[in-house]
């Protein structure tokens, strides 16, 4: 009954977090990759463009656009694809909790209170709220649902457990690359076990491994995912992006995680040297990762508190390591690594030395918080011209969002206010040609 009653309360929470956000519109990415996008118009464009990029993404976005609901349906499918996620965060915490130093009669609530707080944080909104953002959720849905098949696999020794969670992994991948980490999570959750063996290891991730191995053989021989790579090596070399990463980590830690500062399109300097200060701020991390490891090994007792934190790492390698992308940091890159913080969060609060009454009360507060946040960050979805009036405000010195500003009052009318926008990106970046072919344009 109270495991009903859990999901159900989860499932409360996200719909009056959610519940304003069905009525936002197609944004920024979702143009390119949906609404202007033939592939996913039809059945028949999207098996055409086959073999493709990512093209279970593009199948669900087929099925939506079919189905003619316009944003709101693209919306519901994302908060429905959140729901899950949440769930499936529930089922696998509450398997690893007794494993992580959590007594198995506080385990149920850590969990729920984990998923609770990756249910309403208003950071995941640019994972559900933002249509395209799908790519993360939908690709968190299939990695999500390999892990806990991999733990019931490794709990009961089921054949097809083993087969479920190579497929879910293969799923993840066919949705969006970034989930090729996933061994290494499911290392995290192996090494806390006492009969812990690299041989037994390999063979049950043996699955994963061909999957993996069938990923590089897409990258070689399909054209869109050998551009893609191709692409991201162009943005800037390897060694820039790691030295651009320690300020891009440190971002999503301070604000759109701590600070709840959400922007979809932050102004971020990429470094193309070691300066003191970065060099200050990379000794920190491996400080921080020497504590980490010291705490694993002396305090059992605390594993939580190194696994949160290591989860939080892994799941921010494929987008903010080594391997460059054009926008240094999103608040997206944090759907799946937030599990980490939110299950410290959990357990700090199961050992808590107060009074029931005391714990309910501070579960209520920071679920109010929480999702009065993400209501108020989905306003800023309900149209394009919200969107980018509420990113100026955090990105002023950006020329690519005075641009989008512009587009966006030039499509509700607002020329004269387009014409400054427009301007402004282009005192910002003299060759931004974007701002000055919409400032010639309208000028003609």
């Amino acid at each position: 009954m109270f495991h009903y009653f859990s999901r159900t309360t989860l499932a409360a929470a996200i719909l009056a977090a959610y519940a304003n956000a069905f009525g936002g519109a197609f944004q920024f990415d979702d143009y390119n990759v949906i609404v202007n996008y033939p592939a996913v118009h039809s059945w028949g464009a999207w098996w055409q463009e086959m073999p493709g990029i990512r093209p279970l993404l593009k199948a669900s976005y087929a099925a939506n656009w079919v189905a003619d609901t316009g944003a709101t349906g693209f919306i519901a499918a994302n908060v429905v694809l959140h729901f899950i996620n949440v769930l499936l965060v529930f089922g696998i915490l509450r398997r690893l909790a007794p494993r992580l130093g959590i007594a198995d009669e506080a385990a149920h609530r850590v969990a729920w209170f984990a998923a609770l707080m990756f249910a309403l944080h208003p950071a995941q909104t640019e994972a559900v709220t933002y249509i395209s953002g799908r790519s993360v959720s939908l690709m968190a849905m299939f990695t999500l649902a390999a892990l806990l098949a991999y733990l019931k696999a490794r709990d009961g020794s089921r054949a097809i457990a083993w087969r479920a969670a190579s497929a879910f992994f293969f799923a993840a991948l066919a949705t969006k690359e970034n989930a090729w980490i996933l061994p290494l999570a499911l290392l995290l959750c192996e090494l806390p076990q006492k009969e812990f063996r690299w041989r037994g290891f390999l063979a049950r991730s043996a699955g994963h491994g061909l999957v993996l191995l069938g990923l590089a053989l897409a990258v070689l021989t399909i054209p869109a995912y050998f551009k893609l790579l191709a692409g991201s090596l162009k943005t800037r070399s390897l060694s820039e992006n790691l030295l651009t990463q320690i300020d891009g980590v440190l971002y999503l830690i301070a604000h759109p995680l701590l600070a709840l500062t959400l922007n979809i399109d932050p102004d971020l300097p990429v470094h193309k040297t070691l300066t003191p200060v970065l060099a200050l701020k990379a000794a920190a991390f491996i400080a921080l990762f020497a504590v980490v490891v010291w705490l694993w090994r002396r305090r059992p007792e605390t594993r939580w508190l190194s696994f949160g934190i290591l989860w939080f790492f892994i799941w921010l390698i494929p987008t903010n390591s080594i391997l460059p992308r054009i926008d240094v940091a999103n608040d997206r890159q944090l759907y799946l690594a937030l599990i980490g913080p939110a299950l410290i969060a959990g357990a700090v609060l199961a050992k808590w030395p107060q009074p029931r009454r005391a714990t309910a009360i501070v579960v209520v507060v920071v679920a109010l918080f929480l999702g009065v946040s993400t209501a108020l960050r989905n306003q800023d979805y309900r149209s394009e011209l919200a969107l980018w009036e509420a990113t100026v405000q955090r990105s002023p010195n950006k020329a690519r969002v005075w641009n989008n500003l512009g587009y966006a009052r030039q499509e509700e009318g607002d020329i004269a206010g387009a014409k400054v926008a427009y301007q402004r990106a282009l005192l910002l970046a003299p060759k931004h040609w974007k701002a000055k072919n919409n400032l010639d344009l309208l000028e003609e």
